[in-house]
């Protein structure tokens, strides 16, 4: 029984971590097809669209996939979707950014505010905390890319703005404009990076307790288990002590 018990439960994780990826390739595959239909469907030609691919690539997500999204779009069959940012306030007063791809404007606000409400925060209007962000390029890079001093050399060469290192690896930072540039020139440096996207970062972080941070990585997950929303940005943060716990749960 206890083998059997065991085989269930590894199943049942397999299952998660399938739906979990399929998901994922779901939201990426829009974002290629978004991309594609904003521009020409040439990654070449297509700053965006090369971005998106790169990204799927670096998510082990199939070839197929990425030229059937491609595909979608010059084909004129794809959805029409609408990009749309969310702001509002989670648990402890966060400050929390949410991007969407959404056929229909109507659910996905509706979704969103749920979210929002149920943590005990509130979905605010556009502008309401964006202002406490910067739009930047990230570029992240595995640890055996190269030793803090390489990376950083590489980094100052390309024109890149900051360099955060740690045994995980290396996240670059660049003004938003330049984020294509300094990819392309950090690709000849240091190879292909595991991601090149943008985000959106916090300028000061927002304190929380323990039980605030678990609310709010409640809220966080929620959101980003949403079919429609891409990304989603928060600005709290927590002590050493209690990222440990959060870490170990």
């Amino acid at each position: 029984m206890a083998g059997h018990s065991q085989f269930k439960n590894i199943m049942h994780r397999k299952g998660r971590q399938d739906a979990v990826r399929s998901k994922l390739f779901s939201k990426l595959a829009r974002e290629i097809t978004v991309a594609a239909k904003s521009g020409l469907p040439d990654p070449d030609m297509n700053p965006r669209l090369r971005l998106a691919i790169n990204n799927a690539k670096a998510q082990s997500m199939p070839k197929d996939n990425i030229e059937r999204a491609v595909k979608k779009a010059a084909g004129g069959d794809a959805e029409t979707y609408e990009e749309i940012r969310y702001e509002g306030y989670g648990p402890g007063g966060v400050a929390v950014i949410v991007e969407a791809l959404t056929d229909n404007r109507n659910r996905t606000a509706s979704n969103v505010r749920s979210y929002f409400t149920k943590s005990g925060g509130a979905m605010g209007e556009t502008g309401s905390v964006a202002f406490m962000f910067d739009k930047v390029g990230e570029i992240v890079y595995p640890a055996a890319a190269g030793s803090v001093d390489k990376v950083m050399e590489a980094a100052i060469e390309a024109g890149a703005d900051d360099v955060v290192s740690d045994e995980n690896g290396h996240t670059i930072i660049t003004a938003f404009e330049d984020l294509n540039d300094v990819s392309g020139a950090l690709e000849k440096l240091l190879g292909e990076a595991e991601s090149v996207r943008t985000i959106w970062r916090p300028q000061t972080g927002t304190p929380v307790d323990e039980d605030k941070a678990i609310s709010v990585m409640k809220l966080i997950a929620n959101l980003d288990d949403d079919d429609d929303v891409q990304n989603v940005y928060a600005n709290f943060e927590v002590d050493d002590a209690v990222m440990a716990k959060l870490s170990a749960a």
